[in-house]
């Protein structure tokens, strides 16, 4: 199984993953135009692309998931909240809905969802296998629970939500209201919360860590990649990050 960015960030998220003849796409925030263009460089035309596991209805992840689905003939797969949130009526599109509890399973990759804390209708995030190795995806959660801790463990990759430094958020210049709204309970991970996740699950397989849903406005890589890399005790630069305008190149689980 192997894994690739399309782009990480409040301007569009699609993370793409190949196992045996199977490859899909977790969210789909780019429209078809752009889409082609991130693909392509990875080496993937669009009809490769089985389907497209939507984490929750915010337009960086799903705004471009029906036109793309409509145009490349690809099918959605969602949660019934998620899909009563969407602006689209998903007219034309092949929708299937999951259940945020229940593993489910697209040609040889196994899914399995989980629900987080967001400000979104019915949010999940996913851990994807090919029945050797687990790729573990979080990349939008306000705070964390033990149900996350136990989905996340034991994974060989990590793509892990280092939204922002809770410092340079405080002094930054959102409004007030923006920033309680990101650093409260249902908004999204700060650095410090990202490590303490990685710190309480099970670690012994991990081979990839990559930072992800960074800020632009309130982040960095160097601050991210210092929060993660002290709790694994290895070099800043082993932890990867996904950008927004370049995603992250293949990786093999």
């Amino acid at each position: 199984m192997r894994f690739a960015s399309l782009g990480s960030g409040s301007r569009g998220n699609a993370l793409l993953v190949e196992a045996g003849n199977t490859s899909v796409l977790i969210d789909a925030g780019f429209g078809p135009r752009e889409m082609l263009r991130r693909l392509e460089r990875l080496g993937v035309i669009a009809a490769d692309v089985d389907a497209v596991l939507v984490t929750h209805e915010h337009s960086d992840h799903i705004g471009g998931a029906f036109a793309c689905a409509r145009r490349f003939g690809w099918t959605v797969l969602l949660t019934h909240g998620t899909l009563a949130a969407c602006r689209e009526d998903g007219v034309g599109v092949n929708t299937t809905l999951i259940d945020s509890h229940r593993p489910f399973s697209v040609g040889d990759i196994r899914a399995h969802p989980f629900p987080v804390p967001h400000d979104a209708r019915e949010p999940v995030q996913f851990v994807l296998t090919d029945g050797a190795r687990r790729l573990g995806v979080l990349t939008d959660a306000g705070h964390v629970t033990p149900h996350m801790v136990a989905m996340l463990g034991a994974c060989d990759a990590l793509v892990l939500e280092c939204n922002h430094d809770a410092r340079m958020l405080a002094q930054g210049n959102y409004p007030p209201a923006l920033k309680r709204r990101i650093g409260g309970l249902w908004g999204h991970l700060d650095n410090s919360a990202a490590a303490s996740l990685l710190s309480r699950i099970e670690r012994a397989h991990l081979r990839h860590v990559v930072a992800a849903h960074l800020s632009e406005e309130n982040n960095s890589a160097v601050l991210a990649q210092r929060a993660l890399s002290a709790v694994l005790g290895c070099e800043r630069n082993w932890i990867g990050i996904a950008t927004q305008d370049d995603g992250f190149d293949w990786r093999d689980c």
